[in-house]
Formats: C-alpha cells, sequence, structure tokens
C-alpha cells in the first residue's frame, strides 16, 4: 500500500467519532448559551462566566476526540473513551432532576453507545491498538 493511500474508516468508527462531536457540540452549546444568559441576565457574573468557560473548555476535548478518531488517530481513543465515562454519571444525575430527564436519557445513550463503538474490535483495530498479548506484526 503506498503512503497516499489508507485504511478505509470502519462504520464503527466513523459512528463514534459521531458521538463525540455531537457531544462536543452540546457541551459547547451550553457553555455559550450560559455565557450569553449570564451577561444577559446580570447575576452572578463570576460563577456564571466560570461555568460556561469551563463547559466550552471540557467541549473541546470530545471535539478533539472525534476530529482524532475521524481521522484515524489512536490517542484520540483515550479522551473519548473518558468523555463517556465521565457523561455517564452526568446522565444519572440528569434522569433524577425533574425537566432534564429527556436530556438524560440521550446522554446516557451516546455515552454507552460510544463506549461500545469505542471497545469494538474493528475500532481498536483501525486505530491500530493492540489488545494485551498480541504481536505487533
Amino acid at each position: 500500500m503506498s503512503s497516499t493511500e489508507q485504511t478505509p474508516r470502519p462504520a464503527r468508527l466513523a459512528a463514534a467519532a459521531g458521538v463525540a462531536l455531537v457531544e462536543a457540540l452540546g457541551l459547547l452549546a451550553g457553555g455559550f448559551y450560559m455565557l450569553v444568559r449570564t451577561l444577559t441576565d446580570g447575576g452572578d457574573l463570576t460563577g456564571g462566566a466560570t461555568g460556561a468557560v469551563t463547559m466550552i473548555a471540557l467541549g473541546l476535548i470530545p471535539l478533539a476526540a472525534a476530529r482524532g478518531l475521524w481521522r484515524m488517530r489512536s490517542w484520540s481513543r483515550g479522551p473519548a473513551v473518558i468523555t463517556q465515562i465521565l457523561a455517564l454519571p452526568v446522565a444519572w444525575q440528569m434522569l433524577q432532576t425533574e425537566g432534564v430527564i429527556p436530556y438524560g436519557i440521550v446522554l446516557a445513550a451516546l455515552a454507552v453507545t460510544g463506549l461500545v463503538l469505542l471497545v469494538n474490535p474493528a475500532t481498536t483495530q483501525a486505530l491500530g491498538i493492540r489488545r494485551p498479548g498480541q504481536d505487533a506484526s
């Protein structure tokens, strides 16, 4: 295979990149919404701005992971898996809070789907990640 040819991207890897992208866009949108609301409502500026900037910064992690997964970079699986694991307790809390239960269901479904896709053998093989004990051949 020449250096210009690339291994085809498995559908599961593309789907995992899509899940990470949806999560990133949700965090970024939530962060920007929180920032605009803080600036226009005149509430706790420090707390609101800190929360908004934190959400935006956290949104950059799955965004980078989505790009890396799409480009089939092995480093991207770690941040993507961590994002899914961190999303599960957030989804659980949302499922316990009236008014945001539907969002909790969506987040839980995304996190579980993302984890399943990221640990799939086709995904790990496409990313060049070997299982313990697997030869480097």
